[in-house]
Parts: structure tokens; sequence; C-alpha cells
């Protein structure tokens, strides 16, 4: 018979503590604002990373996508990343496509995340896309109450 999963201390979702960076302390707080800590490590880490793509997408040009360098991607491991996801209670999933255009997601142990966020050039023929602000309206659906 399995154990069940354990449910984190109630008194955990508190609001989400701020970025610590060279940001500016209102950049930060904007970025923590209204975000509560999750029940799993993998939500918790998925929220975080929502956040921090959409925030990165403010600064690139308007014919450019997030794009990622991940760890455990072939070749010299770029992505562009389409959807960020996660599959509870540990693993956070890496939606895109690689340098050559071909279809990969990217399975990861939230302990085990290391991304480093660029800006790629967008296809001829479409608008960018900024999945930030889609993982944004996500987060806040599911953000717990307190």
């Amino acid at each position: 018979m399995s154990s069940p999963i354990p449910k984190a201390d109630p008194a955990m979702f508190a609001p989400c503590p701020k970025p610590v960076s060279a940001m500016a302390p209102e950049g930060a707080a904007a970025m923590a604002r209204g975000v509560r800590m999750r029940d799993s490590p993998a939500e918790w880490a998925f929220v975080r990373l929502s956040k921090l793509i959409e925030d990165f997408e403010k600064g690139i040009d308007k014919d450019e996508e997030v794009g990622a360098r991940l760890v455990g991607l072939p070749g010299d491991g770029t992505m562009q990343i389409e959807d960020l996801g996660f599959w509870e209670p540990d693993l956070i999933l890496f939606l895109g496509k690689n340098a050559d255009g071909k279809v990969v997601r990217l399975v990861q142990h939230y302990t085990q995340i290391n991304v480093l966020l660029n800006a790629v050039k967008k296809p001829e023929e479409r608008e960018a896309r900024r999945i930030g602000f889609q993982l944004g309206e996500l987060v806040e659906r599911t953000n717990p109450k307190g």
C-alpha cells in the first residue's frame, strides 16, 4: 500500500518572497505581487519560472520570443520555449522547438533546473508569441487564497 503524498503546512502559503537581484525594488515587488506559495514543489517552481519569463519578455524586441539554453538538450542546448508545465509533485516540463525546428520536450526534476533565458528570432510567417502572459493567467487562476 502506498503512502499518501505529504501535504505542506498551511502556514507556508504566505505571499511570495521577492526575488533578490539587482532589479529595482519596485520591479521585484511587482513580479511577486499576488503570488502565493504552492503545496507542490513542481508547481511552486513553475509559478516562479512563469513570472521570470513574463518579466524577461518585457525587455525583448517585437520580433523576438523567449528562448532558453537548458542543460540536457542535445547540440547547443538551446530551444524556443512554447510552453511550460509541471507534473506534481516534482517534474517541470519545457515544451518547444530546438534550433533545427524539431519539437522537443525537456522533463527536469525541480531541483535540477538551470535555465538561461535568451531572446530568439521569431519565424517570419507570424507575430512573436508571448508565453509569459498566458502562463501568468494560469498562475492567477490557480493562486491559493490566503
